[in-house]
Order: C-alpha cells, then sequence, then structure tokens
C-alpha cells in the first residue's frame, strides 16, 4: 500500500511540474529563445541527457522544477538570450507554464464530471448530449471561478495560512484516492490551484516575474539588476517561511487525526 501510495504521489506531482515547465520550455522555443536546461526536481541529478541546445535533467527532490534559459538570471548579448527578447515574448514564456496547469485542471476536471454525469445518471439534468454537456459546462466554470474566489478570501483575511495545504497535507490526501475518478479529480484541483498560486504577483513566482516585466514596459528600461535580484531574493524568502509554516501546520492536522 505505501509503495502504491508514493508511485500516487510521484506521478501526480511530477507530471504536474512536467507540464508546468513544458509551458515554459514550449513558448521559449517558439519565441526563439535558448533553453539551457530543461529540470524536473530540484538538487543532485539523477539522469541526464544533451539533445540539441538543450541539456534535460531529474534531479533527486521531485517537488519542483525549472527551465533555465540563456539571459535569464543575467544581461546576455547572446542569439536567442531571454535578454534579447521582446517584452510581450518575455511575459508570454513566464505566464506559459501557470496557464498550462489551469488550462490541463479545466479540461480533466470536464471529463470527469462528464463520466460522472453518464455513470451515475444525475436526475434533473436533460438526457439529451447537449444538456449533459451545457451542465457540465457550467460545473467546470464554477470549479475553476472556486479558486479564485479562494485567493480573495485569503487576501481579505477570511481563510489564514491555518487553513492552507502544503506538500505534505497534499500527499495525505492523494494517497486517500479510492479510484481514478478521485484521483484525477485531485488533479485537477491541484493543477488549478498551483496555476493561479504560480501567477500571484509575488516575487520569485511567475507572477511576480510578469510584474517586474511590467514594470520594464512602463519605464522602458529594465530594473537594475542589483536590485532585482534583492526583491526576487526577499520573494523567495518569504515563500520559504510560508512553506515551512504550512508544512508545519500540515503534520500538525496528521498527527491530530491519528
Amino acid at each position: 500500500m505505501f509503495i502504491l501510495n508514493a508511485i500516487k504521489i510521484i506521478f501526480l506531482l511530477g507530471f504536474l511540474i512536467f507540464i508546468h515547465e513544458g509551458g515554459h520550455f514550449i513558448v521559449a522555443k517558439l519565441c526563439k529563445v535558448k533553453v539551457n536546461e530543461f529540470a524536473i526536481g530540484f538538487g543532485r541529478k539523477i539522469f541526464q541527457k544533451q539533445k540539441g541546445e538543450t541539456k534535460y535533467t531529474l534531479r533527486l527532490i521531485p517537488l519542483g522544477g525549472f527551465v533555465s534559459m540563456e539571459g535569464e538570471t543575467e544581461y546576455s548579448e547572446e542569439q536567442g538570450s531571454f535578454t534579447k527578447a521582446s517584452i510581450p515574448k518575455r511575459m508570454a514564456i513566464v505566464a506559459a507554464g501557470g496557464i498550462v496547469n489551469i488550462l490541463f485542471a479545466v479540461i480533466v476536471y470536464f471529463i470527469v464530471m462528464l463520466n460522472i454525469m453518464y455513470v451515475n445518471d444525475i436526475p434533473g439534468v436533460p438526457d439529451t448530449l447537449s444538456g449533459k454537456i451545457g451542465y457540465v459546462a457550467t460545473q467546470t466554470g464554477e470549479f475553476a471561478f472556486s479558486a479564485i474566489d479562494s485567493l480573495k478570501m485569503l487576501v481579505t483575511g477570511r481563510v489564514t495560512t491555518n487553513d492552507l495545504m502544503g506538500p505534505v497535507g497534499i500527499s495525505t490526501i492523494i494517497s486517500q484516492t479510492n479510484n481514478f475518478r478521485e484521483f484525477f479529480y485531485m488533479m485537477a484541483l491541484i493543477s488549478l490551484s498551483l496555476g493561479i498560486t504560480n501567477l500571484l504577483p509575488i516575487p520569485a513566482l511567475d507572477g511576480g516575474k510578469l510584474l517586474l516585466l511590467l514594470i520594464e514596459a512602463i519605464r522602458r528600461k529594465p530594473l537594475k539588476l542589483e536590485n532585482e535580484i534583492k526583491i526576487q531574493l526577499l520573494g523567495f524568502m518569504f515563500l520559504i517561511g510560508l512553506s515551512i509554516l504550512v508544512t508545519y501546520n500540515d503534520i500538525v492536522r496528521i498527527v491530530g487525526l491519528n
């Protein structure tokens, strides 16, 4: 049972990370920006393969990933550098990961709900195909906007950090799924949360990078590199602190349930 749960957790989180980073990667390639490394996971490399200009790596800690582009962290005059790309192209590359997660979540949730409709033959819904699809589409829209409502509640203080869930809590819920329907529902929910959260205007997240690019567009010149690094570092420290707090709360909840 432990092995099965571990496989479910690693597959779900790994796949969502893969499509997120894949979004950045594909748009970067479409924008002719050189990608030096496409990585799933952090820490020590356990697999590496060079193909063309890009090094593909699998790393030990499966809690994230990254796409390393030429000129992303420092100014570069090299052809195909992120620095030399136009602001709209850079914004598209940065936003792509979160957008892919959101689109994937909506598609998976729609399919899961449609399956529930036909298997359970829910009353009160027209038997016709268009009626069922229309009902499911409405449910899917409500599902998508529910994550936005949750963020509004967090900002307004109606939801506190004690109500947030991190990797430990998420892993616990994933391990408790009993069938494919529950598993893919959780995949959709986590993917939606990942996509929307990642687009928040917090430094070190993609949304923070988008905010800096917007400021650059308004100023018509980039921020000084040292200032941008300081902003990103502050955001990173905030996220690390929040992650520790959320993980602690997850553990307390799990111990309390046991």
